[in-house]
């Protein structure tokens, strides 16, 4: 087995010269990204350390309760982010999002972690977590893409979906269009993932696995795993929000309840 190499403060103070890098290109191109690099970078310095500090901490108990916690402190923060990212007033889309994030993330992970890997118990930290880790962070991008989606295209097509609307079509067949779009929309970034994978890169977990010492077979069928996960959890998210949401959309005799901006 090699000997894992660590990474000391300094070196690891040196990867902020990408930072600098996308600050620059942002300044240069008055691309106005400057504050949001500046506050995702810090994000991503603090939020990791932190969460370094509470697995360490969870593996060393073995809690079921305290790796719960940590499920539903992700899908909340999840939440929060598409909510920031999704600027929509005239629809309560949140709580059914988050209902059907909180769902469908738990039953992903305890597949993966209790039946695929067969982890005992099913919850084991160290695989439950970083399996809600992988699907949240895909499938919360998804989502908010496909809400995005579907919002401005409901907007901007609102007199094509009226018009069949009056043409005797109910909500469904008239918005079937946008809907198909906000979804492919959503799904896509993960096919193109699984079509790239091996090939154009190699993902994250299996380099860390590779870099840990593990056999790159076993890395591998991990991977393979991880991406059909993905792509799986990401289409059932989807539709599930996706159908919710746009029947939001329209009110009680089927009137699209979207005006323009």
């Amino acid at each position: 087995m090699n000997q894992i190499i660590d990474i000391s403060i300094p070196q690891l103070l040196l990867a902020f010269v990408f930072i600098l890098i996308a600050q620059a290109s942002s300044f240069i191109y008055h691309l106005g990204l400057n504050r949001d690099i500046s506050v995702g970078a810090l994000r991503t310095f603090a939020q990791l350390f932190l969460m370094g500090y509470v697995l360490t901490f969870i593996l060393g108990t073995q809690s079921l309760l305290l790796t719960l916690a940590v499920f539903a402190v992700m899908v909340v923060s999840a939440m929060f982010i598409v909510r920031g990212r999704v600027k929509e007033k005239q629809v309560a889309y949140v709580l059914p999002t988050f209902l059907t994030m909180l769902v469908t993330y738990f039953a992903t992970a305890v597949f993966v972690s209790g039946f695929i890997v067969g982890t005992t118990p099913w919850w084991e930290p160290r695989y439950f977590i970083p399996t809600l880790g992988m699907v949240i962070g895909n499938s919360m991008s998804a989502i908010a893409i496909a809400l995005e989606r579907m919002f401005r295209d409901m907007r901007v097509q609102r007199d094509v979906v009226e018009m069949k609307l009056a043409l005797g079509a109910n909500y469904r067949e008239a918005s079937d269009e946008v809907f198909r779009n906000a979804v492919t929309a959503g799904m896509i970034p993960s096919i193109n993932a699984m079509m790239g994978v091996g090939l154009v890169f190699i993902p994250g977990m299996m380099s860390g696995q590779i870099l840990s010492g593990t056999d790159p077979l076993v890395a591998i069928r991990y991977q393979i795993v991880v991406m059909f996960m993905l792509v799986g959890s990401t289409a059932l998210t989807s539709i599930i929000v996706m159908l919710i949401v746009r029947k939001r959309c329209f009110g009680s005799g089927e009137e699209v309840l979207l005006t323009p901006r």
